[in-house]
């Protein structure tokens, strides 16, 4: 996971973004890779960082990030 040693959520924070990030994986066809996880779980730190506090935003920013990260 990338460095996001600077970031610190309160407690509300954290169960937003824990549901943010429960909702994307949902939203993903089965069998979810832990990569997939990973960069999900890292787009809604980096939104929450930014200062969203929408639970359907963070999931929709992870969802799209996820969408336009080029194949490797």
């Amino acid at each position: 996971m990338k460095n996001f040693s600077d970031a610190a959520f309160s407690p509300e924070v954290i169960a937003l973004m824990t549901e943010a990030l429960g909702a994307a994986v949902a939203a993903l066809p089965e069998p979810v890779s832990s990569t997939h996880v990973t960069l999900l779980a890292e787009a809604v730190l980096r939104a929450a960082k930014a200062g969203e506090r929408n639970v359907a935003n963070m999931q929709r920013l992870a969802l799209l990030e996820l969408q336009i990260m080029p194949r490797v």
